[in-house]
């Protein structure tokens, strides 16, 4: 059996994770951590397998090193890692010998959405992306968004060239821009999450788009993970991989 640790269990992530391991025939949920639960203390304490993380971006950092030091390994749903961020977990993990899996979307129908789209990007050198979720979401734009781009940037050098010349009549207008690609953050009550992929060229454009109607429909990847996390000790990033993509 895997022994499990939720941390963030109280947050809608973290319900829907607990309720998932605990259905698991592998695994066991041996604590659910959150504000008032401390997972340094409780790891200082007790032997863990992995450390699943649904807490907010200012401490993503600080709960990695944390899982790592205890010799935990995790699988971190936490967004907002940085490059930067991304390389000192490499390091880490090569340190500790665990692993960590850092995934922006769980959801496979996600994952195949960047797939799709990375393959489109060949092809059409005009895309733009736009997200959508709830208005309790801690960040924008999405990691997921972020992630699709970086994966479509691998493509080609820069995306929208006709369009450098436009004038902008209110700032912000044209959303963020990652190499051309410019994302746009939708954030309304009702929403789960959601996000298109729109590429154009003369006469067509193609629509990618993946809906998230339930938290559930992110479980399968995160079980997935958690079972895969332990059989490495290097930084996974994106389960692109995990699914042979």
């Amino acid at each position: 059996m895997i022994k499990v640790v939720v941390n963030g269990a109280l947050g809608k992530m973290g319900k829907e994770v607990v309720n998932a391991v605990k259905a698991s025939t592998d695994m066991e949920l041996i604590q659910e951590c959150d504000i008032n639960n401390s997972l340094d203390n409780y790891l200082s304490k007790n032997s863990v397998d992995v450390v699943v993380d649904f807490t907010r971006p200012e401490a993503r950092m600080e709960n990695v090193k944390t899982i790592l030091n205890h010799g935990a390994a995790g699988v971190i749903g936490t967004t907002g890692f940085t490059d930067e961020d991304l390389e000192e977990i490499k390091k880490l993990c090569k340190k500790n010998k665990k692993g960590i899996i850092v995934a922006p979307n769980f959801a496979i129908g996600t994952i195949l959405q960047m797939h799709f789209s990375r393959i489109a990007a060949k092809y059409f050198d005009t895309a733009e992306i736009v997200e959508y979720h709830h208005n309790q979401k801690a960040d924008f734009p999405s990691g997921t968004a972020i992630k699709t781009a970086q994966l479509m940037a691998k493509e080609r050098e820069l995306f929208n060239p006709k369009l450098n010349d436009v004038v902008s009549n209110l700032d912000g207008a044209r959303g963020a821009d990652f190499k051309g690609i410019h994302i746009h953050s939708v954030r309304l009550p009702g929403m789960v999450a959601h996000q298109e992929v729109i590429f154009g060229e003369k006469g067509q454009y193609l629509t990618i788009r993946h809906d998230a109607v339930s938290r559930e429909c992110y479980m399968s990847g995160v079980l997935m993970s958690i079972r895969e996390v332990v059989k490495i000790d290097k930084l996974i990033y994106g389960l692109e991989s995990l699914l042979g993509l």
